[in-house]
Parts: C-alpha cells; structure tokens; sequence
C-alpha cells in the first residue's frame, strides 16, 4: 500500500499519531483484502446509487431553469431586468452554492452523508417556494440564492456518496449516473421552459416544479443506507457489513470482513484520534500525496467550469436570442439534448476506457470548437450591446449554434462529467474535506463565468470571449496529460498509493496492467472452477 511513501510525506507533518498508526500497520497482510471487488455487483447497488443520483437531477434543473425564466420574467418583478441584474439573479445561485459546499463539507463527516442530502432537499424545496412567490428582484435574488445552497450541498455530497457505496470496477459508470441526472434536470428544465412560455407569468411554475423531484427524494432516502466506510468511521462494523453484503451479494463472510479490514486500514486514523477541521485542511498542504491528489482534482474541475459551458447553458436564450434566432428557447433545448445525449456516451465508456484517456481526446477537441465560434463571431451583425443589427445572420450564426453543439458534445463526454469523479483521489481522512474544495473550486468559478459573462461579451466582443475559453479549454488538455493518471478499476483504499509517485501518472499506467492480469486470471480461475 505503499506506506513507506505515506511516512515519507507524514515526515513533513506534526502529526506524530498518524506516523505511529502508519508504522503500524506497515506490516499488515493487505494484500487480496478486496476479493470481493471481483464478485458480481447487485442491483441493490445501482438502485442506491440511481435514488442519490435524484440530487443531481435537482442541481440540473434549478441551474438549467433560470435561462427561461430570464427570458420570460418581463416586467413581473416591477421592472424589465438589465444585464447587470440577470446576472445578479443567475450568480447568486452559484455563490450560495459556494456556501452550501462548504458547509456540507464540514458536516459530512460528523453527521453522515444522507443527512447532507436531506438537508440540500428541504433547502431545494423553500428556495422554489420563495421564487414562485417572489415579486422583487430582492425577493428572487433571496430564492435563487436558498437553492444555490442546495445545490452546493448536493454537488458536494451526491457523488461523494456514491464513491463510497459504489463498487470499484462500476464507480465511475455510478458517479456518472449522477451526472445523467443532472443534465436530464437540464434538459427537463428546458423543455418546462419552452411548455410554459406562453402562460401568463408562467416562468411561477417553473420555479415551483423544481420542489417536486425534492420533495420525492425525502421519500426514497430512508431506503437508501449510510455509506459502508461512514459506518466503519462510526464505529458501526456490522451495519457496515450489512451493506457490504447486499453490494456483493455473492461474496463470503470471509470476504466480507476482509472488505472491512481493508476500510478500517484508512479508516482507524480518524477513529482512534482527535482531528480537528483544521488538521485535515492541513493535511491536504502538508501532505505532498494529498496535495497533488487536489491539485488534479480542483485543476480540472477548475477547466470545466471556466471552460465556457455555464456561459453556453445559463445564458443559451440570450446568445441565440443575440445572434438572430427567432426562438431562443427552443434552439437552447439543442445544447441541453445534446448534453444529456453525450453524458449517456460518458457512462458507458468511463469504466472501460478510462477517465484519463476520454479527456486527452476531447479537451482539445472543445478548445477547437471554441475556437471556430470565436471566429464565426466576427461575422455576425451584433452591437455592443448584445442586440442583432440586421435579419440578415446567415451562415456565420448557424456555424455558432453547430460549434456551440460540438463543444457541448465533448465536454459532455469529458469533463463535464469526469470532473465530478476526482472525490475519488482523496484518502478517507481527508475525503470530505478533499471533495468539499473540489465542490468549492466548481462554484467558485461558476461564480465568475455567471457573474461576468453579458459584461465580458460587452467589454471584448463575443470572439474574444469565446476565444478566451478556447485557450482555457487548451491549456486544461496540457494540465491533464501531465497531472492527471488513470484510476478506473482502483479502490478508494489504493488510489492514495498513487499520488505518492509524483502526480502518478507513469505509476497508474502500470498499476492498470497490473489490475488487467489479476482481472484475467480470476476469470481464467472462475472457468476452471466452473
């Protein structure tokens, strides 16, 4: 498990407990501790992970719904809405969804997993009641703002949890399963956009649908069970059991414990000792395999957001409204089909290509895309203001909406989707507060596309805008092929011995064969046995 390199980077650290812990179980027989992984996976598994997954569809739809509802706010609020205000309406969200990472963060660990996902549902529903009722920009903004702690609380919690229940050779198809949800919530958000567009202050409604997916993942969670490695932490091994168990439903009793020993392994240095939050920021700084670990992570999730996507889906009613189409609406429901369509082309490749190799061959392909909009640009009729100039758009508009969809295209099968899987770099002891920074880097950067975007096409012309998130998308092609290595098919316990070679990347490929023989010669044994 490569101990020896966890003391090497402990060395740097005042811990003094947690060297004497690692020393301890240096000698450990670790080794097929996870046999189990190789066993069949029940339906069980991916019906809890399907039930989390209703999160995302709430993170989905409450982001994914404002577009129309900008479109459709009219005077309603007691006045026409000006850039500055869209934008104050749409950002909010994103920073509460700053706050609600952290604060889920922070609780994670001491109150379980399931309880943050019951929180982000009981905040989902009040935040929908307030923007159906709201008659003041100040009210909206106060509504936006309590879903946005929804949805950091859920973007935070949800894969994390699903990480943890998820077995190692399913777990990226598993995280991705909320990622699916969160792009049907958006497309589903578009097309309640487009039913209500023509009903009196119909954009009520849309808010208020959004408390009705809440309200039904209240009901479904009491099925669901707390995370098996929760439970080992709390000192409840036979509940942790039991759900092992129902995961593999053919594995032994021996296999079982052995799962156990594996997850107490990592799991007895937060147990036997007192750990404030402050030790485990610490940790993710101080300790070189942890820092690289967030590094990649927070790098990537960093791309994604930045990249131009929030920018195409927040404000896809404006764009095209700019460019000249005459139902804005409408054309956006394109980029939400497609995102929707690609993210199902993610979860059937992620566990078998690998999340390291779909991003090498679909970042450069979105800075691409980028690229070509920005120069299309050029040769649409748009003022400074963002208003069309002449009817007369012509081909340069159409190729913006095809690099509009190409983009979308292959962020959705890269990093859109795979930046929500890097929780699984993160050591157990420092796993919530690992992902509870990944959550915050993905809303701190939402925060600063939303909140600047109608400015920046103002301020540098929409080419240099959009050639601006080319260059981001570039550059994360770069950072990935040398910070980013491959862990499909790895459990949460050995992924640590990774980032202890560096940033891993040779050392993952190796391991990969390595897990590719074992997984050959377990099915040779299985036949032989048959």
């Amino acid at each position: 498990m490569g101990m020896n390199g966890l003391n090497r980077e402990l060395s740097n650290s005042d811990d003094e407990d947690l060297k004497d812990f690692t020393e301890h179980v240096e000698g450990s027989p670790i080794v097929g501790l996870d046999t189990i992984e190789n066993t069949r996976c029940s339906k069980y598994a991916w019906l809890v992970s399907l039930t989390a997954a209703v999160g995302g569809f709430l993170f989905g739809y409450d982001t994914g719904i404002i577009s129309a509802i900008l479109v459709y706010l009219g005077n309603d609020l007691g006045k026409t809405l000006n850039g500055s205000e869209k934008e104050l309406v749409t950002s909010i969200t994103s920073g509460g969804a700053f706050i609600g990472a952290v604060v889920a963060g922070l609780c994670a660990d001491r109150y379980g997993r399931k309880m943050g996902i019951y929180t982000g549902c009981i905040l989902f529903i009040i935040g929908a009641i307030i923007q159906a009722a709201s008659y003041s920009i100040a009210q909206i903004t106060v509504g936006r703002a309590v879903v946005g702690l929804g949805v950091g609380s859920a973007a935070m919690i949800v894969p994390l949890y699903i990480a943890e229940v998820a077995p190692a050779k399913y777990r990226g198809r598993m995280i991705s399963l909320d990622n699916l949800s969160i792009t049907t919530g958006q497309l589903v958000s578009y097309g309640i956009g487009a039913a209500f567009a023509s009903v009196t202050q119909g954009w009520r409604y849309m808010a208020a649908i959004g408390a009705v997916p809440a309200i039904i993942l209240c009901f479904l969670l009491p099925f669901c069970p707390e995370s098996p490695r929760q439970l080992v932490y709390h000192n409840k091994r036979d509940e942790a059991a039991i759900v092992i168990s129902r995961i593999f439903p053919d594995g032994t009793d021996l296999q079982v414990q052995q799962k156990l020993q594996h997850i107490s392994i990592h799991v007895e240095t937060n147990q036997n000792m007192n750990r404030s939050l402050w030790w485990q920021i610490k940790q993710l700084y101080v300790v070189g395999a942890n820092f690289r670990a967030m590094f990649a992570a927070c790098g990537l999730m960093a791309v994604s957001q930045l990249g131009g996507f929030n920018s195409i889906f927040y404000y896809s009613g404006t764009i095209f409204a700019a460019v000249g189409f005459d139902k804005p609406i409408a054309v956006g429901t394109i980029i939400a089909a497609t995102n929707w369509i690609f993210t199902w082309i993610n979860l059937f490749l992620v566990d078998r290509v690998g999340r390291r190799q779909i991003l090498m061959n679909t970042l450069w392909l979105m800075a691409a895309a980028m690229a070509c909009a920005a120069v299309c640009f050029h040769w649409v009729p748009i003022s400074p203001s963002l208003e069309i100039t002449s009817q007369q758009t012509g081909w340069a508009a159409d190729v913006v909406l095809a690099s509009m969809v190409v983009f979308v295209a292959f962020y959705s099968v890269g990093a859109g989707n795979i930046a929500w899987m890097s929780s699984e770099f993160y050591p157990i002891e420092v796993r919530a507060v690992g992902t509870m920074l990944l959550t915050m880097s993905c809303w701190g950067s939402n925060v600063i596309v939303s909140a600047s975007f109608l400015t920046q096409m103002e301020n540098i012309t929409p080419s240099g805008a959009f050639g601006f998130y080319a260059a981001i998308s570039f550059f994360g092609w770069i950072g990935v092929y040398f910070c980013y290595p491959e862990v499909k098919g790895m459990t949460l316990e050995d992924i640590r011995e990774v980032f202890e070679h560096g940033f891993g990347v040779g050392f993952a490929r190796e391991k990969q064969k390595e897990l590719k023989a074992s997984s050959q010669s377990s099915d040779v044994r299985h036949m032989n046995e048959a």
